[in-house]
């Protein structure tokens, strides 16, 4: 197993990798709306964290020679349903038709008081 970080997505809050690596696969963990430079949620609400774990996952993804297109299943966390259609839109956005498996699930919290939550796989190029 490798591991990979990044200073430009937030540092982990716990005893974990920010990505590890296994049989050419990349696990990325958990990404909240935390602005990288201040270790803060972002202001904004919904939106700006949802569009905040995309630029850290693209950064965490990017720290493994990884991109959007790479991507083969995300998980997201939301503390509200009533946010999917936004997060629908932003997800779009952000992989462009680029079409991965995805399991969307409501939580009762999310670390920090965060109101998004993001992993992924990813298929590790290769050579």
């Amino acid at each position: 197993m490798q591991t990979y970080a990044t200073g430009d997505a937030p540092q982990a809050i716990g005893p974990y990798a920010q990505a590890v690596s296994s049989d050419g696969f990349l696990f990325t963990s958990g990404q909240v709306g935390l602005d990288p430079a201040t270790g803060q949620l972002v202001a904004g609400g919904f939106e700006a964290q949802a569009r905040q774990v995309l630029a850290n996952l693209r950064a965490v993804l990017r720290s493994a020679g990884c991109g959007f297109a790479d991507v083969v299943k995300a998980t997201i966390f939301v503390t509200d349903l009533a946010s999917f259609p936004l997060l629908n839109q932003i997800y779009g956005e952000a992989l462009g038709e680029h079409r991965p498996a995805r399991s969307t699930v409501q939580v009762a919290g999310l670390p920090l008081g965060a109101l998004v939550e993001i992993d992924l796989v990813a298929r590790l190029p290769e050579g």
